[in-house]
């Protein structure tokens, strides 16, 4: 299938790290107002994403996919990051990879497959680092995503064990048409408290390049701004993924510096008002950014934050219910105003209808007469 999308510039970039629950719309919003270049998805498994409905919010003015009797969320997106939001897609089966996708190419720059989670939910459904040890599956499932989404792809992985095994899988990777591949500079079974082995990607980007030139992007131990150019200098990546530094504070793409807790925190609820982003996880990502040391989970505002039972409550904490409750009155407004004139567009075209019928009925007495 040839590109319905625009291809995406992946090289000299820092973008933000798909991040479960963290990586929503808000978060995404507020790592672009910072600096951030591209910006990933949280990862969403193909089947919760297939079946879901595209509908307009007029109140927001967001694209939201929705799903079954509840119309529960899957993903929502705005013009603020179109061309610049990458779907991370979890999955382990290519025909229900290709349908997810299918499902929201419209409205994503591209999509990317995750082969790096290790979480068991991911690992035991065959998903996620899962595919690492499963390179036939991987290929199969890229190369239908390349092949028919219309749509660039890319590749999440981390480290094997060894090199040798790191480098093959990379060589099939590469082979597949994939625009970027992303190194997540630990092994399936290390954990974020153990030091990335930047290291080991130099030679990977070597072998990248000797095949192809798609650029590679380094993950792990990229905190802020100030780490990049050590990073691609260590690593010779093109790019560089910012993930637990962004989920504890946003500002961390600002060339200028991290902003204190207080600036980006009603930064962030500013932009969770604007779309209105879920109170659940509006609190969780709340509750995991970070203040400026490691007591901030026995502060006031903390427990504050944890005890709050809904989107009031939480925007109270923070002095922002005047901006609430003033952005709520104008999304109020905003969608009465589209239905008003959806009913008067319905109306119009009703009467047209009808008009149309009797010119159809007074025509067929005339003939018949």
């Amino acid at each position: 299938m040839t590109s319905t999308h625009p291809d995406i510039d992946y090289a000299n970039k820092a973008v933000l790290a798909p991040m479960v629950r963290i990586g929503t719309l808000p978060t995404r919003l507020l790592a672009l107002d910072y600096g951030a270049d591209l910006v990933w998805t949280e990862e969403l498994v193909d089947k919760r994403i297939i079946g879901s409905v595209r509908q307009y919010n007029p109140a927001t003015g967001t694209i939201d996919y929705r799903k079954g009797k509840a119309k529960a969320l899957t993903f929502s997106t705005c013009d603020a990051e179109k061309g610049k939001v990458i779907l991370q897609l979890g999955t382990a089966d290519a025909d229900l990879a290709l349908e997810a996708a299918l499902t929201v190419k419209q409205d994503v720059a591209g999509i990317d497959l995750n082969c790096g989670c290790p979480k068991k939910f991911s690992v035991q459904g065959g998903m996620g680092a899962a595919l690492l040890t499963n390179p036939d599956n991987l290929k199969k499932i890229l190369i239908n995503l390349v092949d028919h989404s219309g749509v660039p792809v890319s590749c999440k992985i981390r480290l094997l064990d060894t090199q040798e095994e790191t480098i093959n899988l990379v060589k099939m990777i590469v082979t597949t048409g994939v625009k970027a591949l992303t190194v997540h500079c630990r092994t399936r079974n290390q954990r974020s408290s153990e030091k990335a082995v930047w290291e080991r990607l130099a030679e990977i980007v070597d072998v990248v390049k000797s095949i192809s030139d798609i650029p590679v992007i380094v993950n792990g131990d990229v905190y802020q701004y100030s780490d990049i150019e050590k990073a691609k200098e260590i690593t010779r990546a093109d790019s560089v993924m910012i993930a637990r530094g962004a989920q504890l504070n946003p500002s961390a793409f600002r060339k200028d510096g991290l902003l204190p807790f207080d600036q980006y925190i009603k930064a962030y609820l500013t932009k969770c008002i604007d779309v209105d982003n879920l109170f659940q996880n509006t609190k969780y990502c709340v509750l995991c950014m970070n203040t400026e040391d490691s007591t901030h989970t026995r502060s006031n505002l903390y427990a504050s934050a944890q005890r709050s039972k809904n989107l009031p409550q939480l925007y109270d904490i923070f002095g922002l219910t005047e901006y609430y409750e003033k952005t709520l009155a104008e999304q109020k407004a905003r969608l009465e105003a589209y239905n008003k004139a959806n009913e008067k567009i319905e109306s119009t075209k009703r009467e047209r209808e009808e008009e149309e019928e009797e010119k159809a009925t007074s025509a067929e007495k005339k003939h018949k007469t």
